[in-house]
């Protein structure tokens, strides 16, 4: 039986709560995962035009939720909905307001802060929620990401927000992990005896994570310039997703066992420094070019600069972990907008097979891979060579066994619906350590340093494309492929 909760999205007329958000909680809310009663609360400076059930439908337009929006669901779900006038920088009758609205007789309700905001209001925020006493244990805060610019900034922001809510209350989200891929990831590796017995450089050649964007920056000026890929990215998202797929079998699936397995990845991930950097890792901005068949302009234009920018809108890397499974085992990630297409995966590719008893057999015979794929849509395959019958000789072909679960989409939960109900839950096992975060921006720091330090500017990439030369140049050095190079298409295109 679903949970009854409130939930304060600060920030509620904003992009990530129009985008995201609100058409997860309404597709929740249809599928019964919502509770009737639940109180979604959305703070706004100006306050939002219009009755709530008008606002809602004019977002749900915009961005569509994952079921049909009825009539009498949109009024039902609208009638849990309320607008809050709410300054984030200083208290005053409006907190007062905000504070007895959110007053209840359950002192056991789940009171769930989502910090929708950027981080610059992280510490003001919860120096109100602590003045005004919504802090008390009942309360969760979540951290939208990014967490803080760099190593410095991230441990300010922490030691702020751990002024007023516990480390058991504060929820930092990354919502690649709340994905159901990443779900079955984590199932199939810790429950399948096959999985496990495979998972190491005994059989693994390498792994690749990709996040690639069809879309440049335009909307998101503001924030982009001066932060680029690496941090807005690398650092979060994708050595989320490597821990992950690195990390030892924890002794339990709970948050605190979870958490410690990926926090001894990223204290094995062995730093990169000086001329390492330079032959290791790529950066790059895109220029003009074309997409879906029409002109597209460069990043500069994007943000409208009257100068070159060196912030890189593209990132290519190769990493490695230090220890007994990963012992030379490289990690290579990438991500970049203006690619020519939108998607996240993550490619185990095993080693090839060491002789191939029959001459037909060697042509073509490609390497097994276990595809992980986030977006847009989620899949699981493992991809294998069978004996090819359409051919006259001994030829073989590549199959994909898809390793999906059928069933009705309605059980399945998006990322974002799915980390904040395991936030009213309590449930920590999703969301990211402080720890981890600050691990993660040691890493970077020392390649951002560089970057600054050399004073060279990014390369360069025509948008439209797969990035730069040297992104391509990064894997062929190692005689490997970037995955859908290697094949002509991704896995199920």
């Amino acid at each position: 039986m679903a949970e009854v909760f409130d939930l304060v999205i600060f920030g509620g007329g904003g992009d990530l709560s129009r985008r995201k958000l609100l058409p997860a909680l309404y597709s929740g809310f249809v599928a019964g995962r919502v509770a009737k009663g639940s109180r979604i609360f959305l703070t706004s400076r100006k306050g939002l035009e219009g009755s709530s059930e008008g606002w809602l439908k004019e977002v749900f337009t915009e961005t569509p939720p994952a079921c049909p929006v009825e009539k009498q669901d949109l009024k039902d779900f609208s009638e849990m909905v309320s607008v809050i006038e709410l300054g984030l920088v200083e208290g005053g009758a409006d907190w007062e307001a905000f504070r007895d609205a959110l007053k209840t007789d359950d002192q056991d309700r789940p009171l769930v802060h989502f910090l929708a905001i950027p981080p610059s209001l992280f510490t003001s925020t919860c120096e109100l929620l602590g003045e005004y006493g919504l802090n008390s244990g009942r309360a969760r805060v979540v951290l939208e990401k990014p967490l803080g610019n760099d190593l410095e900034s991230a441990q300010a922001i922490n030691a702020d927000v751990g002024r007023y809510f516990e480390e058991k209350q504060t929820f930092r989200i990354d919502h690649y992990l709340g994905k159901e891929a990443v779900q079955n990831l984590l199932a199939l590796r810790f429950s399948n005896i096959l999985f496990e017995e495979l998972w190491s450089g005994r059989t693994i050649d390498h792994i690749q994570i990709t996040i690639a964007e069809n879309q440049g920056v335009q909307g998101r000026k503001g924030f982009y310039e001066g932060t680029g890929a690496m941090r807005d990215m690398v650092q979060n998202h994708l050595l989320q997703l490597l821990c992950l797929v690195a990390m030892e079998p924890p002794a339990r699936l709970e948050a605190d066992s979870i958490r410690e397995e990926k926090l001894k990845v990223l204290k094995s991930l062995k730093p990169l420094e000086g001329a390492d950097i330079d032959r290791n890792v790529v950066r790059a901005q895109y220029q003009a070019g074309a997409m879906f068949g029409e002109a597209v302009p460069s990043y500069v234009d994007d943000v409208e600069l009257d100068t070159p920018s060196n912030t890189e809108t593209f990132v290519a890397l190769k990493a490695h972990i230090e220890n007994w499974r990963w012992a030379g085992v490289p990690f290579y990630l990438r991500t970049g907008k203006r690619l020519p297409d939108r998607f996240a995966e993550i490619v185990i590719q095993f080693k090839n097979v060491p002789h191939s008893p029959h001459p037909d057999w060697g042509r073509g015979l490609n390497p097994n891979r276990f595809i992980i794929r986030l977006q847009p849509e989620d899949h699981l395959a493992l991809r294998m060579m069978v004996k090819n019958h359409a051919s006259k000789s001994e030829t073989l072909k590549e199959v994909e066994m898809n390793l999906d679960v059928a069933g009705d989409d309605s059980t399945r939960l998006g990322p974002y619906l799915r980390l904040i109900l395991d936030a009213v839950r309590g449930d920590q096992s999703l969301f990211v350590h402080r720890k981890e975060v600050e691990y993660a921006w040691r890493w970077v720091d020392r390649i951002i340093d560089h970057w600054n330090a050399s004073g060279e500017p990014p390369e360069s990439y025509q948008a439209g494309t797969w990035g730069p030369y040297e992104a391509h140049d990064l894997m062929t050095r190692d005689r490997r492929e970037w995955f859908h190079e290697t094949s002509g298409k991704r896995a199920g295109r």
